[in-house]
């Protein structure tokens, strides 16, 4: 099937004299996620993974992913003649690098100019136009092949997310938009990343499997703003709290059009790496004046709000429950019943279902029994799905959205026998884990400066895992958004090496993931808060909301010191006095042991 689809591409190709095609994988918006309309690189490549870019050649087709998902890729690759490109392993080049050095004068390269962003775009033009090939941004060549692609506009209702869950208004948030506006000379600002439209104008949607968004595009100018959107599945309430802040609503297929028609003598604000190459084309050819800067919302939605900080207490404790109840039903029933891998992600799925105010999964949970682990973003499949047994290890990774706010959270389970190497590996990730949740820190600080407290302790060992250890969450929008995240080199293209903030939200996920034996995995959420101030400056520090026991099975003391044997009982204490509460008896009893004390 993949075969034929690339025979059938390369057939348009030809017709359209086009010799190189690069198909990414974001849609019009840079999201990390999308609706099916635009997974177009997975209908070409049987490739699922969330990341990834494919290169078709006149002889060659080539696929590049990054260390989370090379075995996944590796297994759906095999048999269709595309090469898999193993991107950070050394030697690999980057795909367009690998472009640019393959590509001879007159070429003709192309790409859908909406799904590329503009700062990408615009550099590999310079060089394309440098070496004499062509490049041809407005062709979406997949469509001439795709027969029944899905539909490009949803039919979810928009709705309004109340100041009691977002506790700033739209107004205030206009506000200083246009406040950072003023400052670096902007009268306009275009905006396409969907958690930030979702942000500034406090309404949630369900465009994105599990991205509460709305598939829309934000243009703030001093006076008004105007909302490019499907209205037709706008609540009425929605429309009138549009209307109260200035806000004009209209279709969104109406966006380059309204571009093209700006005065010449705006200066129009615009981060590049997230606008696609199609809108900077539009204002280019306008001559109007852009300035290139992060969207200020990116930084100002990370930064979370006094109510919402409360809020996400309070959605982790009801999280806790439902993992912590899983984790009991886990362990008592495990070789007394029949279990696989999907139908305890969809047991996960039904104790987090009970919870007020929950709104769906953040992610499709990934449940991955032993070797299956090993692929940090497996994903089971009826065909795929592994039976669980009582040994091993099952890696779950799981996380819900609920008005409180967003969460993700990892736990490698012991279902029995376990080799001792294993339990090393579990111990030194979570002694890692925890090293970093107990950080003190001078304020200006990133996560380049306090990966190694995680990764410390697998370094020692001669371990690695090829990932960063952490990214920002949204709140009830994406659970991974920049501009903080914790990893040891950069990587411009994550955009998470921003200075740790009061009120980030960072996920902190050490693991050890050794192909065709084991996964482990332990995930928690960090809150970054100021610890105090000394006569060195400003201290900070976080504060650990996610809630559920670490199982005590896979903990093997000997690799553990005194300070590290304190940091998880203390966790664990914390645990337990926050969950026992809302646990039967049972439950509580099984809890008490789970959390005791180690020495």
């Amino acid at each position: 099937m993949i075969k034929s689809r690339i025979a059938a591409i390369r057939k348009v190709m030809l017709e359209e004299k086009v010799d190189w095609l690069y198909v990414p994988s974001e849609d019009f918006h840079q999201s990390e996620y999308v609706r099916d309309y635009f997974k177009c690189r997975e209908y070409l490549s049987g490739f699922t993974g969330s990341a990834g870019a494919l290169l078709i050649g006149k002889n060659m087709a080539g696929l590049w992913t990054d260390g989370r998902y090379h075995i996944q890729a590796a297994k759906e690759l095999k048999g269709t003649g595309i090469e898999l490109f193993r991107v950070g392993q050394e030697g690999v080049k980057q795909i367009l690098e690998y472009l640019l050095e393959n590509v001879g004068s007159g070429d003709v390269v192309a790409f859908d100019g909406r799904v590329v962003n503009a700062k990408t775009a615009s550099q590999l033009e310079m060089r394309l136009n440098y070496q004499g090939a062509v490049l041809k941004y407005d062709l979406d060549l997949v469509d001439r092949v795709w027969e029944d692609r899905p539909e490009l506009l949803p039919h979810e209702e928009i709705y309004n997310l109340d100041y009691m869950y977002c506790g700033k208004s739209t107004t205030d948030k206009l506000a200083d938009i246009r406040a950072y506006m003023e400052s670096v000379g902007a009268t306009c600002h275009v905006i396409s990343t969907l958690e930030d439209i979702a942000w500034i104008l406090n309404v949630r949607g369900n465009d994105i499997k599990n991205c509460p968004v709305v598939l829309s595009y934000l243009v703030i100018t001093k006076d008004f703003a105007v909302w490019f959107t499907h209205e037709e599945d706008m609540q009425e309430t929605v429309a009138v709290a549009m209307e109260k802040v200035g806000v004009v609503t209209t279709d969104y297929a109406d966006l380059l059009k309204y571009l093209g028609n700006l005065p010449t003598n705006q200066r129009v604000l615009l981060d590049k790496s997230k606008v696609n190459f199609a809108i900077k084309k539009v204002l280019e050819n306008r001559h109007i004046q852009l300035i290139d800067y992060p969207n200020p919302s990116l930084k100002m939605k990370a930064m979370k709000n006094e109510i919402e900080q409360k809020n996400l207490v309070d959605a982790h404790i009801k999280d806790g429950i439902a993992v912590t109840k899983f984790m009991y039903w886990l362990k008592n029933n495990i070789g007394k019943n029949p279990m696989t891998e999907i139908s305890t992600a969809e047991y996960l799925e039904s104790l987090r279902g009970m919870m007020l105010n929950y709104k769906g999964p953040s992610f499709d949970t990934i449940s991955a029994y032993n070797e299956n682990a090993a692929m940090m973003h497996y994903s089971a499949t009826e065909e795929s799905c592994a039976t669980l047994k009582a040994e091993g290890m099952l890696l779950v990774d799981s996380g819900g959205h609920y008005l409180e706010g967003s969460t993700d959270i990892t736990r490698t389970f012991v279902l029995g026998q376990v080799e001792d190497e294993w339990k090393k590996h579990f111990t030194l990730v979570v002694k890692g884990m925890l090293a970093l949740s107990d950080a003190k820190f001078l304020y200006g600080c990133n996560g380049q400066n306090l990966d190694i407290l995680a990764r410390g302790p697998l370094w020692s060992e001669g371990l690695d895992y090829r990932c960063g250890t952490g990214h920002g969450v949204g709140y009830m929008l994406s659970v991974h958004e920049g501009p903080n995240g914790f990893r040891w080199k950069t990587v411009a293209e994550r955009n998470d090496s921003g200075v740790f903030e009061e009120g980030m939200v960072t996920s902190n996920e050490p693991g050890v993931y050794i192909e065709g034996s084991h996964g482990i995995r332990i995930e928690n959420e960090l809150l970054c808060k100021e610890a105090f101030v000394n006569e060195y400056g400003r201290y900070m520090c976080f504060e650990t909301l996610t809630l559920a026991p670490i199982d005590l099975d896979g903990i093997d003391t000997r690799y553990l010191n005194g300070e590290d044997i304190e940091r998880l009982n203390r966790y664990h204490e914390k645990v337990y006095s926050e969950l026992a509460e809302y646990l039967d008896e049972d439950e509580k009893s099984w809890l008490k042991e789970y959390t005791r004390k180690l020495i």
